[in-house]
Parts: structure tokens; C-alpha cells; sequence
């Protein structure tokens, strides 16, 4: 890829952008890190830290304030946050799902051990609340305090929803609420209310972190079937051989004939999986359009996001936000 074609990503123009603010939160990031006692700690957070991940949830927080006219300090406090609380949900995520990719790497509990990333994990939550008391603005506490807390639901959910067929789309979205798009909307909404900015501001960067993240969220399933392993930072088909039941499976379980249903129960449910079954998965997709109708819901979640800024100020990071929401879904053009 050409520079030319690179700076046209949204992520990367947010970047150049926010080069500044995102220094002071890498900064952040390496002090809050550190473990005096237990070195084991940085270890295992700079393998995942600085594996080249695209710092997406610290950006939306900067861009956010910065939107809405913020000049003090404490974006940054918050977007080393968000990094923060992602870093250990990925952590032991890996764990629960015995990954042995992330972002095209070896997982630290490959690396190391479950033990290790569990409680890595366990101690970049605790930083993080550190970090997101020292603001002193209760009302950014409570957001991302509960956003902490749905994250965990919705991980909770999918463990009992991922291999039931019965899972309905309500419930997908349930999960991915909890598990991709409450950060996103966290970021951004905290953004806006450190910026003190107005009921109908912090409103709309609310719904466009939340749509944001679940477009994301729908794309990443729909790659999961037809991304390159480079472009997910993972293996095409992980999702499937977990026996994740998402969105597009969900919606071909939903059109499946009884012989269609009887192999949706023998490899999902059972987990009764044989060479060749990813490719009749993939082509049942296809026969009943549930790639295209995912897709569909996809690029409707990413309008939502791109109409929530209407509202906003006119500022060059709003443009940005806009083409980001864009982006998003065209990776699955």
C-alpha cells in the first residue's frame, strides 16, 4: 500500500490529527503499566499494547472532547482509559475463547499462561479505575463504570447464547452491545460530557459510538467468513470453529430447512465439525442471502452513526468521525 492510499484511512487521518494527544496518552499508557513488583505485568500489556493495534477507543474519547472544545488535560486520563479496560477484556478474552492469534501475533496466554493473562488482565481493570477517578467528574465515572460492567454481561451472555440456535437477533445484539459497542460509546460519551458539552452533544456522540460499534462488530462476523486472515488478525473460520453463533449464521439458522438445521445443530451446537463443513456453512450463507442481509444491517448501523453528528459543531474531526463510520463497512464492499 501506497502512503497516498494510507493516509486516506479515516484511523490514520485521526491519527495525524490527534498526534499530540495521542503522544500524552501513549505516555500515560507506559507510566500506568508498570509494575514495580511484578514485572511479569508490562510484559504481558506491551506484547499486546504495542502490537500495532489501531488505538481506535482512545482516539473516539480525544475526538470526542476535542469536538466539543475541550482544552484541559483530562481526554487523556480517559482514552488511556478505554485502552486500558480493552486491553484486558482482550486479554481474557483470548482466554475464554483459547485463541492463539491477536492481531497476527501469538496470544499472551500462548506465550505465557491463562493464569498470567487472567490476572494481567485483572490489574489493567484496576489501573483503569485509577485512571478514570482522577478526572474527578462523577458523571464520566458512572459511564464508564457501567460500561465496564455491561462489557462483562454481554461476555457472560454469548458464553450461554454463542452455541444455542435458539439465539435470536435481539439477543446478538444484546452481546455485541456489550462486548464491542459499550466501549465505543463510552469513549465517545465521556468525551463529551468532560468537555461539558450539551445534553443534545453528548447525546449524539453516545449513538454514534454505539452504532459505530456495532457496525464494527457485524463487519468483523461477516469477515470472519471472507476476510483475509491479515485483515482480521485472525484465522478465516476461527468464529465457526468456536461454534460462534453470529450474525450471518444466526440469520441462516433462521431461513434453514430441516435438513439445513439438523447440520446448524450437529456443528454448532454439538460441535460435531468434519473437513468441509466451513464450506457447506459458507455456502448455505449464501444461499439464503444472510452475508448480504448482515451486510445490509451493517451499513444501516454505520448511517445511524454518520446521522447522530449532524448535530455537533462544524470541526475537521467531525468529517473524520464521518468517514470513519464509512470505512467501517467498506471493508465487506
Amino acid at each position: 500500500m501506497s502512503l497516498d492510499e494510507a493516509a486516506q484511512k479515516p484511523h490514520d487521518r485521526l491519527a495525524a490529527y490527534l498526534a499530540d494527544d495521542m503522544e500524552a496518552v501513549n505516555v500515560t499508557i507506559r507510566e500506568r503499566m508498570a509494575s514495580k513488583h511484578a514485572p511479569r505485568i508490562p510484559q504481558v500489556t506491551a506484547h499486546l499494547v504495542e502490537a500495532g493495534g489501531k488505538r481506535l477507543r482512545p482516539m473516539l474519547v480525544l475526538a470526542a472532547a476535542r469536538i466539543c472544545g475541550y482544552g484541559g488535560p483530562y481526554h487523556v486520563h480517559l482514552a488511556a482509559t478505554v485502552e486500558f479496560i480493552h486491553t484486558a477484556t482482550l486479554l481474557h478474552d483470548d482466554v475464554v475463547d483459547e485463541s492463539t492469534r491477536r492481531r497476527g501475533r501469538p496470544t499472551a496466554n500462548l506465550l505465557w499462561d491463562n493464569k498470567s493473562s487472567v490476572l494481567v488482565g485483572d490489574y489493567l481493570f484496576a489501573r483503569a479505575f485509577q485512571l478514570m477517578v482522577e478526572p474527578g467528574n462523577m458523571r464520566v465515572l458512572d459511564i464508564l463504570a457501567n460500561a465496564s460492567a455491561t462489557i462483562a454481561e454481554g461476555e457472560v451472555l454469548q458464553l450461554t447464547a454463542a452455541q444455542d440456535l435458539a439465539t435470536t437477533e435481539d439477543i446478538y445484539l444484546q452481546v455485541v452491545r456489550g462486548k464491542t459497542a459499550a466501549l465505543f460509546s463510552a469513549a465517545t460519551e465521556s468525551g463529551a460530557v468532560i468537555a461539558g458539552a450539551s445534553d443534545a452533544a453528548v447525546r449524539a456522540l453516545f449513538t454514534y459510538g454505539d452504532a459505530l460499534g456495532i457496525a464494527f462488530q457485524i463487519v468483523d462476523d461477516l469477515l470472519d467468513y471472507g476476510g483475509s486472515a491479515a485483515a482480521i488478525g485472525k484465522n478465516t473460520g476461527d468464529d465457526f470453529r468456536e461454534r460462534k453463533l453470529t450474525l450471518p449464521v444466526i440469520k441462516a439458522v433462521a431461513k434453514a430447512d430441516a435438513e439445513e438445521r439438523a447440520f446448524w445443530v450437529r456443528v454448532i451446537e454439538k460441535g460435531q465439525q468434519a473437513e468441509g463443513d466451513l464450506e457447506q456453512a459458507m455456502a448455505l450463507m449464501a444461499r439464503h442471502g444472510a452475508m448480504e442481509a448482515a451486510r445490509a444491517d451493517a451499513l444501516a448501523w454505520a448511517q445511524v452513526a454518520r446521522d447522530a453528528l449532524a448535530v455537533l459543531p462544524d470541526h475537521p474531526l467531525r468529517g473524520m468521525l464521518d468517514d470513519l463510520a464509512a470505512y467501517v463497512v467498506a471493508r465487506i464492499n
